[in-house]
């Protein structure tokens, strides 16, 4: 019954007005066959329409008789999940809030229509906005007392309070074009003196000022480039020099230097001296530019402009002439971002090589490369009056570094997407940064003291953790055992892998293995030399290898590393050394010493580096003297223990016989000689009693 209301709902609906429109719609997967008039109207006289409509074949349901679409709800942005609210008021159905892709809320409610009557309805009936930003942030800058802080992403500027880290203005900057705005996409932004204004670059190519306070665009300089401004860099003022300048880097392969100048409106009654850009000159490159910045010194003589293009170059020129200084050579990839410290001693540049360059402003010459980073580095700052800095990366991680000694402090990690920006504030007590995850976070400096060789084992911990074996190989094993149904495999393929993890005493394990190696072959030549230069004379023990000879020095080291380490130090081996390593163990299988664990390591080597080994022919003669010595030394190695152990236990059986007699007959049964006929243990049973030995 409850079906066939609905057939006759439908069948009123299509002969109203709205119905009209559906008929002329393209007809979806899940409508049903059209029916005519004259099978709606057998199907309405039929009274037994009525009593078999609870017997339904469950085949011949469909999905249009079970589900009937009422309305479409639809949203500003994409929805990531939606939720069902029951509704307030008695005209609506239900209310639904949706979660939205830019960090928002939208709550929709179902009504129905007044002017049709059935008709349904979706309205927004409210939305929540977060104070974050709704796409990846892309800049971020502080003003000059680090009270604000400013950051930029698509469409959206914002202004923050530092210190209670709550939202101050968010702006929207827009360009009237063909009496239209039009939205602007920011990519790098900065602070004006007197932190009331904040100088946007954008993609499209203008250059915008905003009034912090009103949320105003004060000024607007259209096509300043021709192409997306990417850096943007402002000269402060000193005692000798007021003015302030301006440089910016686009895509256009323009450098262009603008002056702040306020603006002389003399019909505005009220003065606001609003700051504009007044463009001074122009430095023509080869290549896109893609970072630009001044250097630190207030000395007008010796201020240098620094630009970075997509040629993989770093270009100094002279601030005054604008007469190439310096050319700096070496990142394989674009260079992303620079900064010189507060002395302009150093330059510090790091690109899409993955690598950070520390340069010497005096010669232009590369003083360190430091690696770290997985991925493209995207900002760099130095912390003020000192030579360590800040980077961030594509990895998502913040890494603190030191100049001088070249070495990488800290390792930052809190952002689950691409870092794009930071920005340090004067006194380096925190730093602040932004990224396509959509989060600004601030870094506050503590009193904790940092150890570097701990944050250096820390991050080499995580490094092993991450490497495991390879999963693929492994599955394409356990597989092969279930696909031959004969049973016959192929014996070419592997049946079994090492199960060996690297870990941080194993690479320490394996890093004094080689020391090892490389000290006993230095005191082999001191030996050889002192002999060949005293004959006859006998050298003092080094007592740096514990008075040991080379080869016995090696055998303790290898004793020292634990057994589950051994096979992984031993892998660390380069091919130059695996040749020493031969020869230290066919001297101690000589002597005798450690056959077990020497055997072992030598069968390591040759099972690891076998095609290597076979292919060196110098390696060849101490290969088949190592198989000798190693089936030699093993072979009375089992004589040995062999004979030991079946004489062990011929002394237990007679023990335990003479034992079961005694609790037979008693003590006054005569006892025997349970060592009598042992071989080597009534040697041994002679030697004890003091008697003579007896050959047998």
């Amino acid at each position: 019954r409850r079906r066939l209301k609905r057939r006759q709902e439908k069948a009123k609906k299509v002969e109203f007005n709205i119905g009209e429109s559906n008929k002329r719609r393209k007809r979806g997967l899940l409508d049903d066959p059209e029916e005519s008039d004259d099978d709606n109207q057998q199907d309405d006289d039929d009274p037994m329409s009525m009593n078999q409509g609870s017997f339904v074949d469950p085949d011949s349901i469909k999905a249009s008789d079970e589900f009937e679409w009422i309305t479409a709800v639809r949203c500003s942005h994409k929805v990531r999940g939606f939720g069902f609210v029951p509704g307030r008021e008695k005209s609506e159905l239900v209310r639904i809030v949706c979660a939205l892709s830019t960090n928002a809320l939208e709550m929709h409610k179902i009504v129905r229509g007044k002017e049709h009557q059935g008709a349904i309805l979706a309205e927004n009936a409210a939305s929540i906005d977060m104070y974050g930003h709704p796409t990846g942030i892309r800049a971020v800058s502080l003003s000059s007392d680090d009270a604000l802080a400013c950051t930029v992403s698509k469409n959206c500027t914002k202004i923050w309070n530092v210190q209670s880290r709550s939202l101050i203005q968010s702006l929207s900057p827009s360009v009237n074009s063909n009496k239209s705005k039009s939205s602007c996409y920011g990519l790098c932004t900065t602070f004006l003196p007197g932190n009331e204004h904040v100088l946007i670059g954008t993609r499209e190519g203008h250059l915008l000022i905003l009034d912090v306070s009103s949320g105003e665009v004060v000024f607007v300089e259209e096509n300043a480039h021709d192409g997306a401004v990417w850096s943007v860099d402002i000269k402060r003022p000193s005692a000798s020099d007021s003015s302030v300048s301006i440089v910016t880097g686009s895509a256009d392969k323009a450098v262009k230097f603008w002056s702040v100048e306020e603006e002389d409106d003399e019909d505005d009654e009220q003065l606001t001296n609003n700051p504009i850009l007044v463009h001074q000159r122009t430095l023509q490159m080869a290549d896109d530019v893609v970072a630009v910045r001044y250097s630190n010194t207030l000395d007008q003589s010796k201020r240098l402009v620094f630009v970075a293009s997509l040629d993989s170059t770093i270009k100094v020129f002279f601030d005054d002439s604008l007469k190439l200084f310096l050319s700096l050579y070496g990142h394989k990839l674009p260079v992303l971002a620079f900064d010189a410290s507060d002395d302009d001693m150093l330059l510090a540049s790091g690109g899409a090589d993955k690598t950070v360059k520390i340069w010497g402003l005096d010669f232009g010459d590369t003083h360190r490369t430091l690696h770290g980073h997985k991925d493209s580095i995207t900002d760099l700052r130095f912390v003020k009056r000192t030579h360590n800095f800040f980077t961030t990366s594509k990895d998502g991680t913040l890494r603190f570094w030191d100049a001088d000694r070249f070495q990488q402090i800290l390792v930052l990690e809190g952002h689950t997407a691409e870092t794009n920006c930071l920005c340090i504030n004067k006194t380096g007590a925190f730093v602040l940064s932004g990224g396509m995850d959509r989060q600004i976070r601030v870094w506050e400096r503590t009193k904790d003291i940092v150890f570097l060789e701990e944050e250096r084992e820390r991050e080499l911990e995580k490094v092993f953790d991450n490497v495991g074996r390879n999963q693929a190989e492994t599955a394409d094993i356990l597989n092969s055992k279930g696909d031959d149904e004969d049973g016959e495999g192929n014996d070419d393929e592997p049946q079994t892998e090492s199960a060996i993890r690297k870990s941080i005493t194993s690479v320490s394990a394996g890093d004094r293995v080689m020391e090892t190696l490389e000290q006993a072959d230095q005191e082999l030549k001191e030996i050889n030399l002192f002999r060949k230069n005293n004959p006859g004379k006998s050298r003092p023990p080094n007592m740096l290898m514990l008075g040991l000879e080379p080869a016995q020095y090696v055998l303790w080291v290898l004793k020292t590393v634990k057994n589950v380490e051994l096979e992984q130090s031993i892998l660390m081996l380069p091919m130059r050394h695996v040749g020493r390593m031969l020869y230290y163990l066919i001297i101690l299988l000589r002597s005798g010493h450690s056959v077990e664990l020497c055997s072992r390591v030598g069968v390591f080597i040759v099972k690891i580096h076998q095609n290597q080994v076979v292919a060196t022919p110098s390696l060849e003669t101490p290969l088949r003297e190592l198989v000798r010595l190693i089936q030699l030394r093993l072979r009375q190695a089992r004589d040995d223990v062999v004979g030991y152990n079946l004489a062990a236990l011929r002394l237990l059986a007679k023990t335990a016989a003479c034992q079961k007699q005694l609790n037979q007959f008693g003590p006054s049964h005569e006892s025997q000689d349970v060592w009598a006929g042992m071989g080597l243990g009534s040697d041994l049973a002679a030697a004890v009693r003091g008697r003579p030995n007896k050959k047998r």
